[in-house]
């Protein structure tokens, strides 16, 4: 800020010297020294909520740019789910589109589906065996009784 010499500060003193007296001198000197510092303190305590506000501004800019690219992200991934969702739909149409009767094997479907076919049925139509037994063995004990 200002060019000061070493021999500019002499005059400078041996003017304070004169002027306020070798009594007061020092006196005068140690309050214009702690003057000068509470002005150091304000002018790094202004510094430091400057750099604060340009730190947090930054911050900020960079927290949008998160924020806009998290919901870029979460767009896509809805889309991506919307269209899986939709691919899923037309998988559940085209198996339960098949045809229902299939204990004859046709000549389009191999005898390997075919027999996977009838077991599935013989299964089905042994639980329903096992549920009217049970049924009936729940029923038989209150018949005797």
């Amino acid at each position: 800020m200002f060019d000061v010499g070493f021999s500019e500060l002499i005059v400078v003193a041996l003017v304070a010297l004169i002027v306020i007296g070798p009594e007061r001198l020092p006196r005068v000197a140690r309050t214009l020294g702690a003057l000068l510092g509470r002005a150091q303190r304000y002018v790094n305590d202004v510094k430091a909520d400057i750099q604060r506000e340009v730190d947090l501004d930054e911050l900020k800019s960079i927290r949008s740019t998160f924020q806009d690219a998290a919901k870029s992200v979460e767009q896509s991934v809805s889309q991506v789910g919307g269209e899986l969702q939709a691919a899923g739909e037309s998988l559940n149409q085209s198996i339960s589109g098949t045809p229902e009767n299939k204990a004859e094997p046709t000549a389009a479907q191999p005898p390997a589906a075919a027999a996977a076919d009838e077991t599935q049925t013989a299964s089905a139509q042994m639980d329903l065996g096992l549920e009217s037994k049970a049924a009936a063995e729940l029923a038989a004990p209150k018949a005797q009784a």
